[in-house]
């Protein structure tokens, strides 16, 4: 199976990191129906991503029988924020501002409800991109922390450099690393998709999200 594949793929990434390192898998969703997210999940597969809030939403509640763990990995407008704290427990991969930040803690408030997240971070600094930048990464993890506490941030999110060069791929990721490992009590540093994740381990990554090769027969 596909799954175990990747599943047989992490793993050896992930002893070339340390033997007690460890990486869950997000199975990106984003571009396949509901009957292909219930096939990987007869597979053992229970981490789901999506890009678009109404996909998660629709998704989620198609299959609210089954025990999946939802991950919302692209950029959110404002507008789609209540909805999105609406669902079931999803932990957000892209609040990539203080600007993003406030908005979530406003709405948040109101509701009177908590909402996991991460830092995006863009550690290529590419305009393309998202997120804050690098030297800038510390201070708003811990202004958001401190002035937007109903948002509970995990840790942190990068997109590797866009590139074929694997030295500059790997620079992106050893940077948020670093970023991930100052900050101290957090726990998650996703980094790599389907063309780099085995890069993003070894340079350590706890969370991969991965499309295209887990779905490609769908």
């Amino acid at each position: 199976m596909v799954l175990d594949q990747i599943l047989e793929r992490i793993e050896q990434a992930r002893l070339s990191f340390g033997r007690h390192h460890i990486v869950q898998l997000v199975a990106v969703s984003k571009a396949v129906d509901t009957d292909a997210v219930a096939a990987l999940y007869a597979q053992g597969q229970r981490a789901f991503g999506e890009n678009r809030v109404q996909e998660l939403e629709r998704k989620s509640r198609l299959l609210a029988d089954l025990p999946l763990a939802w991950h919302m990995i692209g950029r959110i407008q404002e507008n789609k924020i209540n909805k999105l704290i609406d669902l079931a427990p999803v932990l957000i991969h892209s609040i990539d501002s203080f600007k993003t930040a406030q908005a979530f803690h406003k709405r948040l408030e109101l509701k009177n409800r908590f909402q996991f997240a991460l830092l995006q971070i863009n550690a290529a600094r590419e305009a393309s991109k998202q997120g804050v930048l690098p030297e800038e990464a510390l201070e708003l993890y811990e202004r958001i922390r401190h002035e937007c506490p109903r948002l509970l941030l995990q840790g942190v999110m990068t997109i590797g450099a866009h590139s074929d060069d694997q030295a500059l791929i790997a620079k992106s990721f050893e940077t948020t690393r670093r970023i991930f490992e100052q900050i101290g009590d957090a726990s998650i540093c996703s980094m790599g998709m389907s063309g780099d994740f085995e890069l993003a381990i070894a340079c350590g990554s706890t969370m991969v999200r991965i499309g295209s090769l887990l779905f490609s027969k769908f």
